[in-house]
């Protein structure tokens, strides 16, 4: 299983500058109304509120924002690497340095849940997030998003 049937090359972004993580949600949001067709304020007003409930830094500088949309049509990722760490408000205060923004139908349910845990469990990957850092454009990041799980690591 890889993730690309959540992302295409497009939306990888292999040097996103910002200075927090409001900033940072805001070029998320951008990117992905861009890309999806839908509206940038709507994105955005369901990450902030995402984040209201808590962080979705997972630790070791990844982060995973997420929610569910009424109009689109399918799962969508985005993965963004930031050209400097990010406060993200981690449960271990490590600052953020790669973020997969995640969005779903409101009706997807348990792929929603699928799907985020296995973005989880790729960038949890050491060896995977280790590639991610040291990969500087939109191809090779894509190509390590690309590798099947278990050739990953």
């Amino acid at each position: 299983m890889t993730l690309t049937d959540l992302i295409a090359p497009a939306a990888i972004i292999p040097a996103l500058k910002v200075n927090g993580k409001k900033q940072a949600l805001q070029e998320l949001a951008a990117r992905a109304a861009e890309l999806t067709g839908q509206s940038e304020r709507a994105i955005l007003e369901i990450l902030l509120q995402r984040e209201k409930l808590g962080s979705t830094a997972v630790g070791n500088g990844i982060a995973i924002p997420h929610g569910k949309l009424p109009k689109i049509g399918r799962l969508f990722g985005l993965f963004a690497r930031l050209e400097r760490p990010i406060d993200f408000d981690a449960l271990d205060s490590q600052p953020v340095d790669l973020i997969f923004l995640l969005l779903a139908p409101e009706a997807a349910g348990a792929d929603h849940l699928k799907a985020l845990a296995r973005v989880a469990r790729m960038l949890r990957d050491p060896e995977v997030a280790r590639k991610l850092r040291e990969s500087s454009d939109t191809d090779a990041l894509y190509a390590v998003l690309a590798m099947p799980q278990s050739s990953a690591a």
